[in-house]
């Protein structure tokens, strides 16, 4: 399950706006590379959504089925914001809903000609 925490307005490079909601998974277990020792956290991600500003402000708090997953990526630099350090990072956070994915894959799609 995932919980929508807030949301924020993102403007593309073009000057269009658009609304995403910031969704949270649950609290997990993490062993730290540098001490060794194990914290917990939780891990988040940014889904665009099609909602206006309103409509986002009513969703916070809703859960949805799906979980936060690891998705790897091109590498691309990232600023940690509390000590300013930057690293090196080939990963990202994303929204996935399996059964979602599942259903959508087994869809025939109406204009699709089965033989």
């Amino acid at each position: 399950m995932v919980t929508v925490k807030n949301f924020k307005t993102i403007t593309k490079s073009n000057g269009e706006k658009f609304n995403a909601l910031i969704v949270e998974g649950g609290v997990q277990p993490v062993l730290s590379q540098k001490t060794n020792r194990i914290y917990f956290t939780s891990r988040r991600a940014i889904v665009p959504c099609t909602l206006d500003g309103e409509a986002c402000k009513t969703v916070i708090g809703m859960e949805f089925q799906g979980e936060v997953a690891k998705v790897a990526c091109d590498p691309y630099a990232y600023t940690i914001e509390e000590t300013g350090e930057t690293i090196q990072l080939s990963h990202r956070w994303e929204y996935k809903d399996d059964q979602l994915e599942a259903i959508e894959k087994h869809l025939v799609k109406e204009t699709e000609i089965i033989m």
